[in-house]
This record gives C-alpha cells, structure tokens and sequence, in this order.
C-alpha cells in the first residue's frame, strides 16, 4: 500500500469517522484532504516485495532438545512484506533470539496476512489451533495499522483482538502483542493530518493494550519506539515501498519484543518486579495502557485486576539482519558457519 492511499484513509477517517478526531468543520477537511494531494505527488515509486517464508527450525546447534514454538499472526507487518530475505523477518529475528536465550530449538510458524484487519484473527488463530500439535508455546500478534487506514472501528478492532487473545490463552498459549504503530511516522504526512494520524494510532494502541491485559496477554508498545527513530532515518527504516519497515526497521520492533516474549516463558533474567531505577510502576489498567502508548517499547502485564505492571526491560542486541544465521534449515541439514552466533548482546 502507497503512502498517499495511507494518507487518504487517514484524511477520511478523520473527516467522516466520528469520535474524537471526526468532528472536524469544513475548512479543516480541505487541509487534510489538500495535505493528502501533496503526500501523493512527493511519494516514490517502489513496490513492497511479497513476505518471504521464514518458518521452520531455528537454533538447530542447540541440540535435541524438544523445540520451543513460536507463532506470529497479524497484518504485513508481522509478515515481514517489506524485505527479501528470510532472515530479516521479524519472525525468523524472534524465532533466532529466542533459541539463543532458550538455548533449545524454536519452531516457527507465521500465519500472518499482509492487509489483514483484526477481524482476520479468527481465521487465523482457528488455523493455528487447527494442527495436531495444538496451541504454540508463544503468540506474537502485530495489528492495527490498516484498523486505523481503513477505519474499523476501535471498538470492533479491539473486541476481535480480545477474542483472539482469549482463544490463544484458553489453549494454553502465552501471547505477546506488538500495539498499533505510529502512522504519524509515515512521510510525507503533514500537519495536521500527520496529528490525527498519531492520535488515532495511540488511541488505539492504548485500547489494545487493555483488552490483551485483561484477556491474560502482554502488550509492547511499538509506535514510539519506531516513531521517532523511523522519522530521524526514513531511508534506513522504511522499506523500498516508503511505508512497510526495512530490515533495519523490523530488527527494531524484534528488538523491542524479543525481552517480553522471553519473559513470558520464564525465560528472561529480568524477573516481572518493579524496578523504581528504570521508571517502572503498578497502576490502574487504563492508566498504564495511556503511558505505554506513548513511550518506546513500553511492557504492559497483568498483575492483579485492576492493577497492570508497567516496565522498561533492558533490550539486547540481535543479529544484524539478512545474516545467515537467521535462515531456517530444512531438515537432515547442519546449521551454518556461526550458527549460535545469535546469542543475543547486553546493550
């Protein structure tokens, strides 16, 4: 998707959608509808290669041992659409960050769709409970972006994210969830349609972090984390469409969600405890998901109703993205040269 199909979504929405960012007068929709033609006239050309595939077997050198399992479901985002290679995905990125910290094999599969709505979850978790193997170890669901673009309403977005966190957790499934990112990042956006976009984003994405919470899940903020660092260096974090991340970029949003996700499983030196020194806190559900909206790769948990722990987790390093390591490996094959040179890095 272009970002002036973006920005025309964007525009719409906050011109006809009601709530808080629709009631808009007339002169304020003939600034954004103006804005939307200049986004359309300043974006390259450039067309987003299909996702590559990247399930299979990660971490082979660490052994017999019964692998871990590891799914992904969501939008194009956390399909990878955007990049070539199997390792750049941010699927194959948690699937070979998470067999180093394991130290055990990860087996990934990714059912995610590029385009997909929340209201494509269903199908796509009944497609992950369908196998004879059942529930994944680990779920990490990235959604939101096309929710806001094609103007679901938040509270239809929402109650399908809770059913499919509820489903995923009944079956016995820890689930992360990467929040809706921010698409005040997507250039060229101007004021105040680059506004509305941001808010529309954040609202979301604090009302994700909610329903995951209360369904027994954990969320990530994404937005911030790649806001900031996505608007310094749109060359380097966005993709050759301008719109879906690069390898950079999806190494980022791993990045961010990899501590959580091995956390999840008990299997992150960080225990889930209030670290005063890194500005963490117990607060109200509602409050927490608002401050988690709007800082970098913000952890949100359930502790005890109504009550969410908010945290900071050190991040480490991953591969660099594209490397070998990151491929999965058919099998009877040995891992590559520096296969366990994965192995995550303190920051």
């Amino acid at each position: 998707m272009s970002r002036a199909r973006v920005a025309r979504r964007i525009a719409a929405g906050a011109a006809y959608g009601g709530g808080s960012i629709g009631l808009l007068g007339v002169a304020a929709v003939g600034v954004l509808l103006a804005e939307v033609q200049l986004a359309k006239r300043s974006v390259g050309g450039g067309v987003a290669p299909l996702p590559p595939g990247a399930d299979g077997r990660y971490g082979r050198a660490y052994g017999g041992e019964e692998p871990l399992r590891l799914a992904l479901l969501g939008d194009s985002t956390a399909a990878g659409q955007g990049v070539r290679r199997t390792g750049q995905t941010p699927g194959a990125l948690l699937a070979s960050g998470l067999a180093a910290v394991a130290e055990r094999p990860v087996d990934l599969r990714n059912v995610a769709l590029p385009g997909a709505r929340s209201d494509d979850l269903e199908r796509q978790v009944s497609l992950l409970l369908a196998t004879p193997a059942g529930a994944p170890d680990v779920c990490v669901i990235m959604i939101g972006a096309n929710d806001v673009t094609h103007r679901m309403p938040a509270t239809q977005s929402v109650r399908c994210l809770a059913s499919a966190v509820r489903r995923l957790r009944t079956a016995g499934a820890e689930v992360v969830v990467g929040t809706c990112p921010d698409l005040g990042t997507i250039e060229p956006v101007y004021q105040p349609l680059r506004w509305l976009a941001r808010r529309a984003s954040r609202q979301l994405a604090a009302a994700q972090t909610i329903v995951v919470v209360e369904q027994g899940g954990r969320t990530v903020s994404l937005g911030d984390l790649l806001g900031p660092e996505f608007a310094a260096n749109p060359r380097e974090m966005f993709g050759v469409d301008n719109f879906h991340p690069s390898a950079e970029g999806y190494a980022t949003a791993a990045m961010a969600l990899l501590p959580t996700v091995c956390a999840a499983l008990a299997m992150w030196p960080e225990a889930d405890r209030i670290d005063t020194d890194r500005r963490e806190n117990m607060l109200p559900v509602a409050k927490a998901a608002a401050e988690a909206a709007k800082e970098a790769g913000t952890e949100v948990t359930g502790a005890r109703a109504p009550w969410a722990l908010l945290k900071h987790r050190r991040r480490r390093r991953l591969p660099v993205p594209g490397a070998p390591v990151a491929e999965p490996v058919a099998e009877g094959e040995e891992d590559g040269p520096g296969s366990r040179s994965a192995t995550v890095r303190q920051d």
